[in-house]
C-alpha cells in the first residue's frame, strides 16, 4: 500500500504551475508570510479532500473483498481520465505552437492573484493549486481500498499529503536555510519549466493514466 499510494503521490506531485507560484512568493516583500499562507492553503485543500475521499471510498466497502470489480472498475475510470487529461495537455501544447516573443503571455487567474501580496489570497492560491486532481485521489484511492490498520491508514496518508505537497514545502524550506541561493535556483528551474513544463506534466499523467489502467485490468481479469 505504502509504495503504491506513494509512487502516485509522486507523480501527482509533478505540477510545474505550483513550483512557479512558490517562486513569485518567495520573491516577493514578504517572502516567508506569503509562502506560509500559500503552504498553508495547500495543506487546508489537500488534507481535507484525502479525508473526504477516504471516508467516502471506506464507506462505499470498496476495501472489501466482495467489492473487487466496483474497486478495480474505479481505477480504470481514474486512469482514463488522466490519459484524457494528457491527451488535453498535449493538443494544448499543437496549438499553441512556438510562443512568439512579441506577443508576451497573459497571465492567468491564478498568476494574477499571487501577484497580490495579500495573505489570504496567498492562501486561496495555495487552495486553487492544490485542488482535487485525479493523481492525488488515485493515491488516496490505494490506500482506501487496502485492508490497513487506521494507524497504518493515517501513516500512509500523512506519507501521500507531505509528497504530494513537495513543490510548495520544499522551496520554503531551503529558502529558510538559503534565502539567496534557494531564489536563485528557482530562476533557473522556472526558466526549464517554461520550456518543458507541459511536456512533463502531460508525460506525469500519462504514467499515472497507464498504471491504473494497467493495475484496474488486471484486477478485474
Amino acid at each position: 500500500m505504502y509504495e503504491q499510494a506513494a509512487g502516485l503521490a509522486a507523480l501527482a506531485a509533478i505540477y510545474p504551475p505550483a513550483l512557479l507560484i512558490a517562486a513569485v512568493y518567495l520573491e516577493s516583500a514578504h517572502p516567508r508570510k506569503m509562502a506560509g499562507y500559500f503552504l498553508g492553503g495547500a495543506v487546508l485543500m489537500t488534507v481535507i479532500v484525502a479525508v473526504v475521499a477516504l471516508v467516502a471510498l471506506r464507506a462505499g466497502g470498496l476495501s472489501l473483498p466482495s467489492h473487487r470489480s466496483p474497486r478495480y472498475g474505479l481505477r480504470v475510470g481514474l486512469g482514463a481520465i488522466a490519459l484524457a487529461a494528457a491527451g488535453y495537455v498535449a493538443w494544448r501544447m499543437r496549438s499553441r505552437g512556438q510562443p512568439d516573443p512579441a506577443k508576451p503571455k497573459k497571465p492567468g487567474r491564478i498568476s494574477r492573484m499571487a501577484n497580490q501580496s495579500r495573505p489570504l489570497t496567498a492562501l486561496a492560491v495555495g487552495i486553487l493549486v492544490f485542488s482535487p486532481s485525479v493523481s492525488f485521489i488515485a493515491a488516496v484511492q490505494a490506500i482506501a481500498t487496502s485492508k490497513a490498520s487506521l494507524a497504518s491508514t493515517v501513516g500512509a496518508v500523512a506519507l501521500v499529503v507531505i509528497i504530494y505537497l513537495a513543490l510548495a514545502w520544499v522551496p520554503l524550506s531551503l529558502y529558510l536555510i538559503a534565502p539567496e541561493r534557494t531564489t536563485q535556483a528557482l530562476q533557473a528551474v522556472n526558466a526549464w519549466l517554461s520550456v518543458r513544463g507541459q511536456a512533463l506534466l502531460g508525460a506525469a499523467l500519462t504514467a499515472i493514466g497507464l498504471i491504473l489502467l494497467i493495475d484496474g485490468a488486471v484486477g478485474l481479469a
